[in-house]
């Protein structure tokens, strides 16, 4: 195979707490599929600690792990959300959110005590969550006619596709996600079959 189908995320939101000199950061993980996720995220952990002093974060996202943000909210530039993010990097997670709380205990840390601080939060954070392994898989959707209908059901058991939608009328809709892995023969035994049409949604 010539690429890794396969990708490590978190199984659950978890939180972890760090404390130094007073400072007390408090690490949350959430799985995610999209940045849209961010926003709401953000705002119900700033309601839940109106008096912190600190929302930053990073996240990773996609499955081939090349998208990532970070954000250091006021703290000195690359002591919160770098060492956030390299955190995600050196375990090797993605579609990923961690946001570290902090409440500022009035001794300033420095920067070294800074970008410790944020690593052990996101750490604490990990190491209560599960890490799990996702296979890449695309999601694709076939039209086809009514009468095709047994022959395409055959496919879908045999391959153990797994169906998300399904419409079956005179025309029929089918909605399905493979195993990238998977993908050629599936579509290779789909294209058989007289008058469907196959069309690529996306990937997950």
């Amino acid at each position: 195979m010539l690429f890794d189908d396969t990708y490590q995320t978190i199984k659950a939101t978890s939180e972890g707490i760090f404390r130094d000199k007073g400072s007390k950061f408090i690490g949350y993980a959430f799985p995610i599929t999209s940045e849209a996720d961010i926003k709401p995220i953000i705002a119900k952990l700033k309601t839940e600690h109106a008096k912190a002093r600190h929302f930053c974060w990073a996240l990773r996202l996609s499955t081939d792990r090349n998208v990532f943000k970070l954000n250091d909210d006021g703290e000195p530039s690359g002591t919160a959300g770098r060492p956030i993010l390299n955190t995600l990097l050196s375990a090797d997670v993605t579609n990923i959110l961690v946001v570290v709380v902090r409440y500022f205990g009035g001794t300033l840390l420095g920067v070294p005590g800074l970008i410790n601080a944020y690593k052990s939060a996101t750490i604490e954070a990990l190491n209560e969550n599960k890490i799990i392994t996702k296979t890449v898989n695309d999601v694709y959707e076939i039209k086809f006619d009514y009468l095709v209908m047994n022959q395409v059901m055959r496919i879908v058991k045999d391959e153990e596709l797994q169906i998300l939608k399904q419409n079956f009328d005179t025309n029929c809709t089918l909605t399905f996600e493979v195993r990238k892995a998977n993908l050629n023969p599936v579509l290779a035994k789909l294209e058989k079959v007289e008058g469907i049409v196959i069309k690529y949604l996306k990937t997950v």
